[in-house]
């Protein structure tokens, strides 16, 4: 091979490398010969917009259960047209809520197994004693016929005793399983009533 043949060698094999060098980013060229970007980058993307964050979350807990409570009914009471505004009375709604927290966490209750349920002694003094005056013999009428079951309560020099019973055997069980803070939460009379209780309509 002579000098000029040994050039012109030379020149094709540069050409060549330089067109395998080209090759992947000719291909990787966009409609209208837009290049969209060279070999081992990305493809360039829109840019997104940032989403909000939990930083602009809305707490949703009240803080205090009672306030909650009241808070849904007022609530209620605001998106009905029909609210009476001169019967409302959450304060009473308020005063019952207080006695609710009496007898669920202050009052004492001493539990005695009975043929076909149980007999609960529960006792307090001063305002845990007013409560449970006033909530017990109320719920002891909700709980009458509840699944079958017998509810009755009679008065105690510091409370008052609650006997729940049933013919069932299978609801002796169920009596004795719930207990006393079983028995006070059974039922779905709660809400309705504070709600009927905020409206003014069922003094407690």
């Amino acid at each position: 091979m002579n000098r000029f043949s040994a050039c012109l060698a030379a020149v094709a094999l540069a050409a060549g490398v330089a067109t395998f060098s080209a090759g992947p980013g000719l291909a990787q060229m966009g409609p209208g010969g837009m290049g969209q970007g060279m070999p081992g980058q990305h493809p360039q993307r829109p840019m997104m917009r940032q989403q909000p964050g939990a930083a602009a979350a809305t707490p949703t807990m009240p803080g205090q259960d009672a306030f909650g409570t009241v808070q849904e009914i007022v609530r209620i009471l605001e998106a009905d047209p029909k609210t009476d505004w001169t019967k409302v009375n959450l304060g009473m709604l308020r005063e019952h809520l207080i006695d609710m927290n009496e007898v669920t966490l202050q009052a004492d209750a001493k539990e005695t197994p009975i043929d076909g349920g149980t007999e609960i002694a529960i006792t307090g003094e001063g305002r845990v004693l007013a409560a449970i005056q006033r909530m017990i013999p109320a719920h002891a009428h909700e709980l009458n016929g509840l699944h079958g079951w017998s509810a009755k309560t009679e008065p105690l020099p510091n409370g008052v005793l609650l006997t729940v019973t049933a013919s069932d055997p299978k609801e002796t069980a169920h009596i004795r399983g719930l207990g006393f803070i079983g028995l006070l939460v059974s039922g779905s009379h709660h809400q309705a009533h504070h709600l009927a209780m905020a409206k003014g309509e069922m003094p407690h």
